[in-house]
């Protein structure tokens, strides 16, 4: 089945095979493995379509398997409970007969309540940021070949970076990153939809945050990376093919593992999600 990569809305509408279990596409843009956005936003949507009218607050996800982007993707949704202010399902991905990820997600009714959130951090708007091409005009051959296919792979987003000087230093600085992401096409006027959207996108540049008090990257060939788990929680309405800021930090590495999370806020200066995340960062030996 062919799937449009810039088409969010395409690669985000499961089809249906009965009554629990849905199938979803990997777009073919070079991935080996399938992006660990893709299968948590698509098991949300899979657990989203046996839900009425509730909106999801949170999901937790853990990797199983590195996912076959040639392959379909089977979501299995299991019907946890049905409350009064509060619905639970769980999903499982499947690939080849084996699971590849494990999703819990919870929906609740619309209320209202205490509210507070700490404020945005001042950073330059994304207009002013350069965008890839003026980008790889500023730093040229400087920015390795790695870091410059996973920026042309991913046409489903647009990112900007707020400090691109990151991914062409080396030096350890502050575990922290800020970065402005959005849908790169316009999405329809659907909740839930802006929500596995943006479920999509809080993967991305997440856990190499968590090297930058180590002055690497994930693309630099010295750590084996992958996702080991995924949390992801939603405070307020936004819309994910907006500028939403992703500020990151990283409190903790050890043990070949790095803890990550992240704050998204809208351009209106609200706080709309909260994102975290361990990863594995397990360093390589290099031959001598």
């Amino acid at each position: 089945m062919s799937k449009d990569p810039r088409q969010l809305t395409q690669i985000l509408d499961l089809e249906r095979i009965e009554h629990n279990i849905f199938r979803g596409y990997s777009p073919q843009t070079g991935w080996i493995r399938v992006f660990g956005g893709l299968v948590i936003a698509q098991s949300l949507v899979a657990c989203t379509r046996t839900v009425e009218g509730r909106l999801p607050h949170s999901l937790h996800g853990y990797f199983i398997l590195p996912g076959d982007p040639s392959a379909p993707i089977i979501y299995e949704v299991d019907r946890i409970r049905d409350g009064r202010s509060f619905t639970t399902r769980r999903c499982n991905a499947i690939q080849h007969g084996q699971a590849i990820f494990s999703l819990s997600a919870s929906f609740q009714v619309e209320e209202e309540g205490l509210e507070h959130s700490l404020p945005m951090p001042e950073v330059p708007d994304p207009e002013s940021l350069p965008g890839d091409p003026e980008a790889y005009a500023q730093f040229g051959a400087r920015i390795p070949e790695a870091i410059r296919r996973i920026f042309e792979r991913e046409p489903t987003m647009e990112l900007r970076p707020v400090d691109f000087s990151r991914y062409v230093r080396s030096e350890p600085m502050a575990p922290r990153q800020y970065v402005w992401i959005r849908a790169a096409d316009a999405l329809p006027d659907d909740p839930a939809l802006h929500r596995a959207a943006l479920a999509y996108l809080s993967d991305m540049t997440l856990l190499d945050t968590s090297l930058v008090a180590h002055g690497r990257t994930l693309f630099d060939g010295s750590v084996q990376v992958a996702s080991l788990d995924h949390a992801l929680w939603f405070h307020r309405p936004f819309r994910a093919d907006e500028w939403l800021l992703y500020a990151q930090d990283s409190p903790n590495t050890g043990g070949s593992r790095g803890l990550t999370r992240g704050l998204l806020y809208a351009r209106d200066k609200r706080l709309v999600a909260s994102v975290a995340q361990e990863g594995l960062i397990r360093p390589l030996q290099r031959e001598s």
